[in-house]
Formats: structure tokens, C-alpha cells, sequence
């Protein structure tokens, strides 16, 4: 088996010989604290270890200043389309951020995610799947291949680890 490199998520450490942690994602909207509150303990009593949320919007984002505390694991930021509510999330004190590379903007904006997550030791999950790959890796490979899903993931990865 390969060897892969051990994270701390809000304590709960994935990889590197870690038990194998059960991770899901409400369905409330995170705008709503009180009802995701409500289902993050629902879920953490039926035995998940990490819960992601949606953060689609400024006020989601905000929401999190409420939900993390409260919250009895730790918290996943899923980020989509603008860089500045993965900041948001950072500052509020999120366990960890996933991001899609194909639709969170240039590589400015994912460097600016990426300091502001390795300053407070925040870990990032690249997401990638066929929908929000990059255009120019799309041409290349002639559409949504899994060796453009591959190269764009690892692309981000040599990005993040700049």
C-alpha cells in the first residue's frame, strides 16, 4: 500500500496510517445556522467524524462565525466560484477548505486561498471533476478525460505547494 502524508482536520487526522474517518455534507443551507447546526449533530451522533458544507454564497460564509463554534467536528468550507468566501471561511476559523480549481478563478486568487490556509495550518482538498475543468485542458484532451482531470489536479497541487 502506498504511504501517504498525514493531515490534521480540526483534529481528526486523515492519511499516513489514520483509521479510515466517515465524512458527509448537510443539504441545509449553511445560511441557515440554526438548521445546520441541527444536522451537523445529527450527523456526528450517527457516528461522522468531518461534516462539509456548502459556502456558496457571502452570507453562508458569514454564517460559519456562528456554526464552527458550535459545531461538534470539525468543518469543511466547500468553495465554488469566488476565492474570497474561502477567506472568509479561513478567518472564521473553518477546519478545512475544498476547492475546484477549473472554477475558483485565476492562480492569483488560489494563491491568496492558499496563504491564507497555510498561515493558520488549514488544510485544502482540491476537487476536480468533469464539469469545471479548465478550457484550455479541455481542447487538450478533447473533452472532460480523466488525463485532464489528472493534469489539472496536479497542476494545483505544484501551485499549492509553491
Amino acid at each position: 500500500m502506498k504511504k501517504t502524508k498525514q493531515i490534521n482536520v480540526g483534529g481528526v487526522l486523515i492519511g499516513g496510517g489514520a483509521r479510515v474517518s466517515v465524512q458527509s455534507m448537510c443539504n441545509t443551507k449553511t445560511e441557515n445556522a440554526e438548521a445546520t447546526l441541527t444536522q451537523i449533530k445529527q450527523l456526528a451522533a450517527a457516528g461522522c467524524d468531518i461534516v462539509r458544507l456548502a459556502v456558496p454564497t457571502e452570507r453562508a460564509a458569514e454564517a460559519l462565525k456562528e456554526i464552527i463554534p458550535r459545531s461538534p467536528v470539525p468543518l469543511v468550507a466547500d468553495i465554488h466560484f469566488d476565492y474570497r468566501l474561502a477567506l472568509i471561511a479561513a478567518e472564521a476559523g473553518i477546519s478545512k477548505i475544498r476547492i475546484n480549481p477549473g472554477n475558483i478563478g485565476p492562480e492569483e486568487n488560489v494563491r491568496k486561498v492558499a496563504e491564507a490556509c497555510r498561515t493558520r495550518k488549514i488544510p485544502i482538498r482540491i476537487g476536480i471533476n468533469g464539469g469545471s475543468l479548465e478550457k484550455p485542458l479541455l481542447k487538450k484532451h478533447g473533452g472532460a478525460t480523466p488525463e485532464a482531470m489528472l493534469e489539472s489536479a496536479l497542476g494545483h497541487v505544484r501551485l499549492l505547494n509553491k
